[in-house]
């Protein structure tokens, strides 16, 4: 069992350099398949004289590779500065997982682990659990209590495992109502281990616990001692063998019967209104409405783009496309999500059309670039407008509020029956790149990559008049300046002097510039939103919010810091976004409750990403000051694996107060979610959203 569990949790937490060269020193020794070895070496010079033939071995090594000294006084063979760099990479890999697995027995478990836990805490927390007796030499029995308990394979040991598996599920407090509810297969795994005190063998295949299980055939027909530690092969295990195979468990799902309605839209293609303002395809997307309508859809979400409506002339307004598309809608008695999209769409992850600004935008922001953000560099992004004439009157006159306000006032106008009739259920208002709340600090056609910090955009003329007068204010006048060592877009956090760890970010001037960039972004949400109140009267609205998840476990937290997030580990950055919301009574729509931390992990081990954490502490912060929270999918959703996850967000399990997701909007409508195996699944989380 240990040997197991070893494999399955590694050694130990710890992760400074003198271990992670033990373990590559280790790995070197294995890849040459025990020539040469460190012990070899050291034995030869503890020694002073060696065979001839280590001798000779020794020299024609020698060719290849020089001899390192080790502090003790022994040597070692170096290998290649590129495999060391790999056999490293590989280690802080193995240890990203060992700490999420740790994290998970602490969370999930209340298992109280030490914070450089080793594998025998985990096993004697284990056997604990499952009513042994550890000593501190190590010493483990049975206690009296428990008798003669067995070890596996009964009904009790069964029974004691679904129970554990029905308490694991429970939250702790810090958590504040918010739970998981579905158990990711090392979780339940775990959970298992706890109840019986043995390892659960996986799903998808036939070793460890499995195998074990199988006697082991000799050349003979008897067993051997060797074949019982090897597990034996598939190729000598007869018919009778494999017929006594057990079933393989499978992962428990929650019943979602009787739980909260909660509805569920699908986000139309991006171009489903063309640059004319015409529907592209209306007879091929009526065929999908009726589709989605059979899966008892409840609706339809879409963009206005501000770029196709107001598109050649101020306040000249084109809503003919929409007008068809919505007439559709209200004949399959479907009901409306829309988006007030004041961005251009193109060149981010998922864009597949291109929809600019309006052109007469464009011709004004090549006259006074300032108008969109800008960057340390010069380099502007034309995907919004800047912050910094929200109260500039430098759009022929207008704001860009009043523009946005213009906007609003003529949608309202021209759909008003579908408003009054309940059609148009919730507006999102378009707050910046992507329509989200944040600044565009991540530009994948300005060379981001993930999982690259970002840079702060806040260098055109009037956000840094801005910046000037809040200095000048603080008495600081030479504060009026962004940060100097703050990176590039693909720069890490320990490669800045102001985001590693104690760096700038949490000195004075820090403090002072992040409150000032957070601000910006607080105050322009609350100013378009007291607006978009007074336009969209009587009906929901909601502002989306992305999730920046990467770089979440360091103590910086930089991504978000350069989206306009001030959320340090120090400091909860989005409480005050919250109560912006809460003010004006608008929801809440968070992208990222689909998100898993092993395929962070896995793909990128060195972007200490969270989203896991990151959801809940959003969800925390909208719930505790009572805002309604709606919800998409960040990434291409169509495996049951993914909506359960949804669905444990949206329908936190036993929390006390019944909280739950207003409603979900799927991303998107597309010939992949068409096909019928992918609908079939996507129905089945439709019915479990719905609470049936």
């Amino acid at each position: 069992m240990a040997t197991d569990i070893q494999k399955l949790i590694g050694t130990s937490e710890e992760d400074d350099d003198e271990e992670m060269d033990m373990d590559v020193k280790e790995e070197d020794n294995e890849e040459n398949g025990g020539k040469n070895t460190v012990a070899q070496i050291m034995a030869g010079v503890s020694g002073g004289t060696t065979s001839n033939s280590s001798d000779n071995q020794f020299q024609h090594q020698q060719q290849f590779q020089e001899q390192v000294t080790t502090p003790s006084g022994g040597a070692r063979r170096s290998r290649p500065l590129e495999e060391k760099e790999r056999t490293k990479l590989r280690e802080r890999h193995r240890r990203a997982i060992t700490a999420r697995i740790l994290a998970g027995l602490r969370r999930h478990g209340n298992y109280n682990l030490r914070v450089r836990a080793d594998i025998n805490d985990v096993i004697a927390a284990l056997a604990r659990e499952a009513g042994w007796d550890v000593l501190p030499d190590g010493t483990t029995f049975p206690s009296r209590s428990q008798g003669s308990r067995p070890v596996g394979g009964t009904s009790a040991a069964v029974t004691s495992s679904s129970s554990h598996l029905v308490s694991q599920q429970t939250p702790p407090a810090s958590l504040r109502g918010v739970s998981p509810g579905y158990q990711t297969s090392v979780e339940y795994n775990t959970c298992r281990m706890r109840g019986v005190f043995m390892p659960n063998p996986s799903p998808y295949n036939l070793s460890a616990n499995t195998q074990s299980q199988i006697p082991a055939v000799g050349e003979g027909g008897e067993q051997t001692e060797s074949d019982l530690h090897i597990g034996g092969s598939m190729d000598t295990i007869n018919d009778k063998q494999i017929a006594d195979i057990p079933p393989i468990p499978k992962l428990p799902e929650r019943d979602f019967a009787a739980t909260p309605f909660i509805p569920v839209y699908v986000m139309l293609p991006l171009g489903v209104i063309n640059m004319k303002c015409e529907l592209g395809d209306p007879d091929g997307l009526l065929k999908q409405l009726k589709v989605l309508k059979s899966a008892n859809v409840d609706g339809i979400m879409v963009d206005c783009w501000w770029g196709i409506v107001e598109a050649h002339t101020p306040q000249e307004y084109n809503w003919n496309g929409y007008s068809r598309l919505f007439q559709m809608v209200r004949e399959l008695k479907l009901k409306l999500q829309v988006v007030m999209s004041f961005h251009e769409c193109g060149g981010n992850v998922g864009d597949d059309v291109c929809i600019p600004l309006p052109h007469w935008v464009a011709e004004i922001g090549r006259n006074n670039p300032d108008i969109f953000f800008t960057d340390r560099e010069g380099r502007r992004n034309s995907e919004c407008l800047s912050w910094g004439i929200d109260k500039e009157r430098v759009l022929r006159g207008r704001t860009a509020v009043e523009v946005y306000f213009d906007y609003m006032r003529s949608f309202r106008a021209e759909f008003d029956e579908f408003f009054a009739d309940g059609i148009i259920s919730m507006v999102e208002v378009g707050l910046g790149p992507c329509g989200e709340l944040r600044y565009p600090s991540f530009p994948v056609k300005h060379g981001w990559r993930y999982p690259g910090i970002g840079e702060f955009q806040c260098y055109d003329q009037y956000l840094l008049k801005s910046l000037k007068k809040t200095a000048e204010a603080r008495g600081h006048p030479f504060w009026a300046r962004g940060p100097d060592n703050a990176g590039f877009y693909n720069s890490q956090p320990p490669e800045t002097g102001f985001f590693c760890e104690g760096g700038d970010y949490d000195g004075y001037y820090g403090r002072f510039f992040l409150n000032w960039y957070t601000r910006i972004l607080v105050d322009h949400g609350d100013r378009v939103l007291s607006l978009a109140k007074l336009a969209f009267e009587g009906t929901q609205i909601a502002v989306k919010l992305s999730g920046i998840h990467w770089w979440y476990k360091t103590a910086s937290h930089a991504a978000e810091l350069t989206a306009g997030f001030y959320n340090p580990c120090n400091r909860d950055g989005y409480a005050a976004i919250a109560a912006m919301l809460k003010r004006h009574k608008a929801a809440l729509n968070f992208s990222c409750s689909e998100l898993w931390m092993v395929d962070q992990q896995v793909d990128f081990a060195e972007a200490l990403a969270d989203p896991e954490g990151l959801v809940w502490q959003v969800l925390n912060a909208a719930w505790e000051v009572g805002i309604p929270i709606a919800s998409e999918n960040a990434l291409p959703c169509y495996d049951r694996v993914t909506y359960n996850k949804i669905l444990d967000n949206a329908k936190p399990l036993n929390d006390p107060d019944g909280r739950h997701f207003l409603s979900f909007t799927h991303h998107r409508l597309s010939p992949l979610l068409m096909d019928r195996q992918t609908f079939m699944e996507f129905e089945r989380f439709v019915k479990r959203m719905h609470g049936s």
